[in-house]
This record gives structure tokens, sequence and C-alpha cells, in this order.
């Protein structure tokens, strides 16, 4: 908020005035507020590993990150061009394969990915577009640059925080909201409809059948799932409630079986198909792959997509654009060192205590190594590990990751803050809202953000210029 000189950023001027003018008492006061909001409204997560499973809230800061207009508009050059790239490398993949033959990319790297799914190759999709929703993380490390830090391609989560943070902000403070030239993001819902619907087969009527497929009740993320189906209009839907006949995939209704074009799947791939995939799966929908192949139905994001948001891939990115695009890319990505070649893994375990290590399949802030935080025995076992299967891990640099104010029991206080927007894709072109979902770590000095490591969310304002 302050900057790096102490004057205040021009972005939070209106913000840090306003602050001045408020007591203390009655910032405590909206804070309950809001935690009483989200719990009615029960937005809620769970924590799988924990003894109990239980539901929890994420918690909710009360002062908003605010980004320029300029800033937002280079972000989102930055991410329509990363999202593109990454669109036509699972594309290529799957097909073609150019990029591996040239020698940018180890085709081990695609070949040996868990997520790399075989059934996929020589689909042609409607739409040559394999990822209709990508979250893609990034964080700032000074005034001008942001970095990313992962891209989430196969069910990015957290657009129904970003929703409903903004929701509450505007009840709580109508006053400052006011007074400000937020740019909004409710359309968000509607641009997701528009997105789904635009890359339903051909065959499909003028007005497209779209459904959620959700896990169920017991998934971390129902709350969003069930949140999103309501906004859109569409019906939520479990496997046991599709079927596939004569190679289409139907819903059962009351009224009797409806034609689905578009499934916007919010469970893993290996439990879409038990004919194709994980034949124990009770999850999925017998006869959906061949549905798929046929040109019958639409799954966003696309089986397969997996394979292009692991952290090792994450570092050819910047290759991608170039290779593709014929362009430099726009926004950075953090240094990182793949294990799997020897140079990189001698200077890794040279130096884990300066690094942040990480699962090349790791999510959630689980299985990694934040070496400046970490004392000597765990450095030491994570070294093991990393010895063990060097191919499973990477390395980046501690970034000096930038702050945002958080309202505190003794007053506003710096915290670590990342960013995830939202990017869609459809055959229409890509679409973001301006804004996404601030993660931020409430513990002093964490770089650790997710929200199953401790980590709240607050709202995200990208003013008008």
């Amino acid at each position: 908020m302050n900057g790096h000189g102490g004057q205040s950023r021009d972005a939070y001027r209106v913000l840090q005035d306003w602050l001045k003018s408020v007591p203390p008492q009655l910032l405590e006061h909206r804070r309950e507020e809001a935690e009483l909001f989200f719990r009615r409204v029960g937005i809620t997560f769970a924590v799988y590993g924990n003894a109990e499973a239980e539901e929890r809230l994420i918690p909710f800061d009360i002062i908003p990150r605010i980004l320029s207009g300029q800033e937002w508009a280079r972000l989102s050059r930055g991410l329509e061009q990363r999202v593109t790239a990454l669109n036509l490398f699972l594309k290529d993949i799957y097909n073609q394969r150019d990029i591996l033959r040239a020698g940018i990319i180890p085709p081990e790297l695609v070949y040996l990915n868990p997520y790399y799914r075989p059934q996929m190759q020589g689909l042609n999709l409607n739409s040559s577009i394999y990822v209709q929703v990508a979250g893609i993380d990034l964080v700032r490390v000074d005034d001008q640059d942001f970095y990313v830090l992962e891209d989430n391609l196969r069910t990015p989560s957290g657009v129904s925080y970003m929703l409903e943070n903004r929701e509450v902000m505007m009840r709580l403070f109508p006053e400052l909201v006011g007074i400000q030239r937020i740019r909004p993001i409710e359309n968000y819902v509607d641009e997701l409809l528009g997105t789904l619907k635009s890359v339903a087969p051909a065959s499909s009527p003028w007005d497209p059948t779209v459904v959620l497929l959700t896990p169920g009740s017991l998934n971390s993320a129902y709350y969003e799932h069930s949140f999103l189906a309501d906004r859109m209009g569409v019906e939520l839907v479990e496997g046991r409630d599709l079927f596939v006949r004569d190679e289409m995939v139907y819903m059962r209704t009351t009224e009797g079986p409806k034609r689905v074009d578009v499934i916007y799947s919010r469970i893993d791939d290996d439990f879409l198909d038990p004919l194709v995939f994980r034949p124990d799966s009770g999850l999925g929908v017998p006869g959906l792959i061949a549905a798929y192949r046929a040109g019958n139905v639409a799954i966003a994001n696309a089986p397969g997509t997996g394979v292009a948001d692991d952290k090792a891939m994450y570092s050819y990115v910047p290759d991608m654009v170039r290779f593709y695009m014929g362009e430099e890319p726009i926004l950075k990505n953090v240094p990182t060192w793949r294990c799997r070649e020897q140079e990189a893994l001698s200077y890794v375990l040279d130096n884990l205590h300066e690094l942040v290590v990480k699962e090349v399949n790791g999510s959630g802030g689980y299985g990694m190594l934040v070496g400046p935080h970490a004392t000597k025995e765990t450095c030491e076992n994570f070294k093991a590990r990393v010895l063990a299967n060097p191919d499973n891990y990477i390395a980046q640099p501690t970034l000096a990751l930038s702050t945002s104010p958080i309202f505190t029991e003794k007053g506003l206080a710096p915290r670590h803050v990342d960013l995830r927007p939202f990017v869609l894709t459809g055959r229409d072109g890509v679409r973001l809202v301006p804004g996404g979902l601030t993660r931020v770590a409430l513990t002093e000095g964490s770089l650790v953000v997710n929200s199953s490591q401790g980590g709240g969310t607050k709202d995200t304002w990208v003013l008008s210029e």
C-alpha cells in the first residue's frame, strides 16, 4: 500500500485516506459481520488427511488488494498469451508433436507424465481448445514485475470465493465501494456459461445443454460446484445422473432422458469413465469417452490437460510461447531447477537451505520444502527424498514476495499475497474478468497462502483508468 519509498501508491490513496477516517472498532465489527455472512451461506472447504476432515471457513480479510487499470492491462495481455500457448501445446502433443520433434521438450516429460492420456491421442476436438477454464497463480516481486508461480489447468478452483468476497465487500462497505472506480466481476458466471456453450459439438441445438459434473457432496470444493451450477442455471449432476446410449450422453430427468452437449467436469480424469480409466470408479459415466471421441459431447476441461500443468512442464512454458506464437513471454516464470537434470540436482542439493523445493505434481502447499524456514534436520530428510526420486522435484529461489495490508487485532499489518486470475477460452476467444482470487498468508513471515495451510483470501479490486 505504501510502496517502496513509503509514499502511498496511487491505486491505494483513496483506501488509505478512508482507513484514516474510520475507527478500528468499526473495522472489527465489519470483520465479524463478514464471518457471519460466510457461515450463513455455508462457504466452507474440507481438509483431506485431517483426523476429522472437518469443514472449515476460509478466513477472509476485509482490506482489499488493489491493482491499477494499467497493471491489469499488462497482466491480462500476458495471461491471454500464456493460456493460448498452453492450449496450442496440448493440441500439438496429442496430435502432430512438433515441439517434441524440435527437441524443445524431452518426450519422456510428456509420455511418462501421470496426467498424460494416450486415449486423447489423435482426437480432433470440435473447438481445438483443451483448457476452457484456467487459474494462473501470480506473485509480485517489485513495482513492475509479476511472476507466474503455477498454471492450474485441470480443475482450477476458487472462483466462488472471488465472487462471494466481492459481494460481502459491497454489503459491508458500500460507502468505500461507492467512492472507488472498481471494475465489476459479477459477469464472470455469464462469461463462463458463454465459454462452455461455445465449445458445444456442431450437432448440438442452438442453445446447448450444459451440466456441471461433481464427485458429490463429500468433495472439498462441493460448495463451489453447487454455487456455479446455481448461478449459471445449469444442472449439478453426479455420474449416476448421466448415461450413454449410441455414443450420446443423456441426463436422467423426471420428463425422461435429455441430451447433454457440454460437461463442465470437476472430477479428476481417472474417475471420468470406468471403461477407459479406473475400472473401480463409481463417480464417472461408462461410455463417456466413447461419446467424447465421437464428437457428440464436449468436456471442459479436456481429459489429459494435466500434462501441461505440472511443475516440471511449467519451466518450459516460455519456450512454448516462443515456439507456437513467435513472441517473447509477457509474464515471467520463476527461475526453476529441474532435479531430473544432473547439474541442476547437484546445485539444489548443495543449496537446499536457500531454495523452495516442490513435488512436480504436488498441490495445496503439501510436499514442499521452504529451505530458509526449515531446520537442518528437515533439510536432510528432504534431501534423502529428492535423491530417491529426483525426477519428482523441482526447485526455485525464494522470491521477495510483495505484501498487502490485512486487518489484525493490532491494526493494519503486511502479509504476503498471491493472485489467481481466471482465464476463460472458448471458440470465440479468450475472456477475463478484471481481478481474481487474492490469497494471503495470515501468519507473519509465512510465504504459504494455501487455505489448507492456514491461508486466507481477500477481495481484489481492479480500478478503471
